[in-house]
């Protein structure tokens, strides 16, 4: 379906390595040390919140013009990847957006 899967976090690149390492994570990560993209995606949680430090789990669902088509709140990681990847066929197919 010629999709790239990134993933983002508020870690260092060294922090990301480590953790793409020891969990054989197959997909690129990005580190946003700075949450200057966490905040134009709008994932940085507010000062009070709990777990601040950390981005809420999003995802993204985007075309190659570099448009939002869908856009996931992850409550369920087990299911999610499903889901995604149905609408990924969906919009691939033309049908939705």
């Amino acid at each position: 379906m010629g999709a790239v899967i990134l993933g983002a976090s508020f870690d260092t690149r060294e922090e990301n390595l480590a953790f793409a390492e020891a969990q054989e994570f197959p997909f690129r990560l990005l580190s946003d040390v700075d949450h200057v993209v966490g905040a134009a995606y709008e994932v940085v949680r507010g000062p009070g919140e709990q777990y601040a430090q950390y981005p809420r789990r999003c995802s993204y669902l985007i075309d190659p013009q570099g448009v939002i088509r869908r856009s996931y709140d992850v409550a369920d990681v087990v299911g999610h990847a499903a889901a995604v990847l149905r609408d990924l066929a969906s919009l691939h197919k033309g049908e939705g957006g």
